[in-house]
């Protein structure tokens, strides 16, 4: 809400991108469907977050990681 006043556009967009990543367990695929952008547009924003030297979620295994349940 007000938090967000003073912060840039491109801010929250890293910062929304990044906490969703972590949401999804850094599952790139199931981060970019739930911000309705393609797999490449995430990728090429993480790998310009990374060079800005931001921590980017690696991908973790497991169920939760890929969505589905055995």
């Amino acid at each position: 809400t007000r938090s967000h006043v003073g912060q840039t556009v491109a801010q929250m967009e890293k910062a929304l991108i990044l906490d969703t990543l972590s949401h999804c367990l850094g599952n790139r695929t199931h981060a970019a469907n739930i911000l309705g952008i393609s797999i490449r547009t995430l990728r090429n924003k993480l790998n310009e977050y990374a060079d800005e030297g931001a921590t980017i979620p690696a991908p973790q295994s497991g169920i939760a990681a890929s969505g589905y349940a055995a």
